[in-house]
């Protein structure tokens, strides 16, 4: 199909759905607000920051205007740290944050952020000093900076700006460039191209050295990843006026799965003599540096390597100076690794804390910089799912994990002597959040009948206040029903499932069903934990909500997660078809009428499960669905599949597009046409490949939006096309 015929297709199908829209639209469902609005969000207490010694914190005040010092314990107001309507040479309006120095006498603070991708942002930003309410521009060459990073004196600050790394040398207002090559869509310092920042969770890739001295950084080359463009529009949503008559484009640097990535490097910086040099490992089979750090010392540089299959991990520590790099751990496992495992590690003044899944478990283990093995910190038939660090004063590691059940999760400590102290309920869901010295920490809790509460703490386990209950919220929404928690077998395996019924749910009825899954590997939906949204909404409007966590999922060791490794959309859609027809067979529900729905891996689960030979369901509806894993990036597509040179029959028979012609169910898909993550490309393919098969499906895209469909309260508009679709198709 040429260009401009689909161009066309595209614009008749949304014409024809804006139609039917305006004849029926949002106004049609007037209970949406309460389970969409944001009367249903539960409160947190205001972000806040610890000061280095944790009895003592600081916050964002509500205009933006100050930052004001607060008693830990008491929450008692000290001070105000810096306020707008008090500085000296330069006046701003107002703070969208701020990052104090290490030593505490400057603040960086930054306004007008504006995103690049997921986790990334420029910004322009100010050096603040305290003493002198001096406030000044952090540079005046580069209006707009991204991820700066103080050095530990705090007298030096590297950034980011037009791919290349500066350094504003604060005791001399001076700004020096640490590279000069970079360029856009070619080489970047610094800060990670879009797949290593989507995928290895990062958005920074500087280090500096403890003594001050050097500056470490990984450089990208991008020359060679292929281009991926998608048109933008002027839209009405934050209209883009430069394409009122014409639409433009968006181009940038994307690796489908089996293409080039970016050639990675590490380089060092010397301040003094102003040289840099490259670190030279000697593996040649390194493919990716998710992470570099310094750990506590100048001369020792830590660099995390993974090769392309992400199965096997090296850690090297370099003395940057020298360049000298010597392997300090290997870790290796058959299947793909956690990315704990090389994302999540720890370090201290004389070990390192990774999490590995060598026991069929992911648990905690502890080494020396020489690479010996100290101590198994933690064991059992269950996952750690978060490690918060080290208390050297009390001789206690903080970790979540499920060892209270794979629906769960609970806070815990552990001794040197192995003893285990749980700091929150076994029932529910729970998390930590501490203090850089580890002093205090706040509990976040929430279970299906129990909207979240924060609990401050003074470690190891007294408790000092409740900081938010939500208690108003938990009374407004006690009639709505939340979700009761089951076990089904399929194949012979025993999975987790929950359901949602309508208020005043009776046996005597039948219902339909909306099955809900998200099915991606390592992820959980079926969690013991409050939300309201829009399954209590569907379940108001006479639906009940079934969603089962099936094989591949997280939470229940690796044996259950890896038997989906290389054949993606197998057995999630055996698990799922098993789970419809689990639903099917209650007296309650009406076998006739159950739907599927997912959004991005749930989207790919939602089309395959609906391939599936005999799929009991009544209508679909997939949001940003990956149709084929050809066209997602290299580092989460091959994590899971390797390449596709190295697993054809693997692709193929994951591709949902080559699966058209065994959806026997209305299919509704919903793509955001500015989707950097899952390219509205992956719905148009399939699309393309369901009308080349003769036939077709129902289509809402949704114009210059992301993966999320967040702008402009659009995601009501999924929720509400999705159940007036079950409705029109589910009677």
């Amino acid at each position: 199909m040429t260009y401009r015929k689909l161009i066309s297709l595209t614009l008749c199908c949304a014409a024809s759905l804006l139609s039917a829209a305006t004849a029926a639209g949002i106004s049609q469902f007037p209970d949406m607000d309460k389970y969409l609005g944001r009367g249903r969000y539960a409160s947190a207490p205001k972000a806040f920051t610890y000061m280095a010694d944790g009895s003592n914190y600081v916050q964002l005040s509500a205009d933006g205007k100050k930052i004001v010092k607060y008693d830990t314990r008491s929450g008692k107001e000290l001070e105000t740290v810096l306020d707008l309507d008090n500085t000296r040479e330069t006046v701003i309006d107002r703070m969208n944050g701020f990052k104090f120095s290490p030593e505490g006498t400057k603040i960086l603070v930054w306004k007008n952020a504006k995103s690049i991708y997921r986790r990334s942002f420029d910004a322009e930003y100010y050096v603040y000093e305290i003493r002198s309410r001096l406030l000044k521009p952090l540079s005046t060459d580069h209006p707009r900076q991204q991820a700066p990073l103080f050095s530990p004196d705090g007298r030096m600050i590297a950034f980011v700006a037009g791919n290349n790394i500066y350094l504003k040398k604060l005791d001399y207002w001076t700004e020096l460039a640490v590279t000069t090559d970079g360029a856009k869509n070619s080489i970047i310092n610094g800060v990670p191209d879009w797949t290593y920042e989507e995928e290895f969770t990062t958005s920074s890739s500087m280090t500096w050295a403890p003594d001050n001295l050097t500056l470490c950084y990984i450089k990208y080359n991008e020359s060679d990843v292929p281009m991926f463009s998608f048109p933008m529009y002027e839209g009405v949503c934050d209209k883009l006026t430069e394409y009122s008559l014409y639409p433009g484009s968006f181009t940038y640097k994307y690796p489908v799965a089996g293409q080039k990535n970016s050639t990675v490097s590490v380089h060092s910086y010397d301040v003094e003599n102003r040289k840099t040099k490259e670190v030279t490992l000697p593996d040649s089979k390194i493919e990716y540096i998710p992470r570099i750090t310094y750990a506590f010392s100048p001369d020792r540089l830590i660099i995390t390597t993974l090769n392309r299959a992400q199965t096997r991990m090296e850690l090297y520590s370099v003395n940057p100076k020298s360049t000298v790099a010597k392997s300090i751990l290997v870790e290796e496992y058959k299947a793909w690794l956690a990315t704990a495992t090389y994302e999540d590690i720890k370090y201290y003044p004389d070990f390192f804390v990774i999490t590995s899944s060598r026991s069929g478990y992911d648990h905690l283990y502890q080494y020396s910089y020489s690479g010996s093995l100290m101590r198994q910190i933690t064991s059992g038939d269950y996952d750690v799912t978060a490690y918060y660090g080290y208390d050297s004063a009390k001789g206690l590691h903080y970790y979540q994990s499920t060892a209270t059940g794979a629906i769960n999760r609970v806070v815990s400590s552990i001794n040197a002597k192995n003893v285990v102290t749980n700091l929150s309920p076994e029932s529910g869901i729970a998390s930590a959040t501490f203090s850089s010295d580890m002093a205090f920490y706040t509990i976040r809790f929430s279970d299906t009948n129990t909207p979240p509460s924060y609990t401050l703490f003074a470690s190891p386990a007294k408790k000092i206040k409740t900081l938010e209950d939500n208690a108003a919220l938990k009374e407004r929404y006690a009639s709505t029903p939340k979700r009761e928690f089951f076990t089904m077998t399929s194949d012979g395996v025993t999975l987790n499932g929950y359901m949602v019924k309508p208020a005043g749910f009776t046996t005597t009825k039948k219902y339909p069903v909306v099955m809900f899954q998200y099915s991606g590997p390592g992820s959980q939906q079926v969690l013991n934990e409050w939300s309201i949204g829009w399954m209590n909404w569907y379940a108001a409007n006479g639906y009940i909500i079934v969603c089962v966590d099936g094989r591949g999922t997280g939470g229940r060791g690796r044996a259950f997660m890896d038997v989906v490794y290389k054949n993606l959309g197998h057995y999630e859609s055996i698990d799922q078809v098993a789970a419809a027809r689990y639903a099917a067979s209650l007296p309650y529900v009406d076998a006739n009428r159950i739907g599927i729905h997912g959004w991005s891996y749930g989207g790919y689960e939602t089309l395959m499960a609906a391939s599936t030979q005999g799929a009991p369901y009544a209508a679909a509806v997939a949001v940003a669905p990956v149709t084929d894993w050809r066209y997602y990036d290299t580092i989460y597509a091959e994590r899971y599949m390797l390449t596709p040179q190295e697993n054809e029959d693997g692709y193929r028979n994951s591709a949902p597009l080559n699966y058209v012609r065994n959806v026997k169910c209305p299919l509704l898909i919903m793509s955001g046409t500015a989707d950097d993550n899952v390219h509205y490309f992956n719905t148009v393919q399939y699309v393309s490949a369901a009308e080349a098969a003769g036939m077709w499906c129902d289509m809402l895209v949704f114009p210059n939006m992301d993966h999320s469909i967040n702008d402009c309260s659009a995601q009501n508009i999924v929720f509400a096309r999705m159940l007036d679709y079950f409705n029109r198709n589910m009677k």
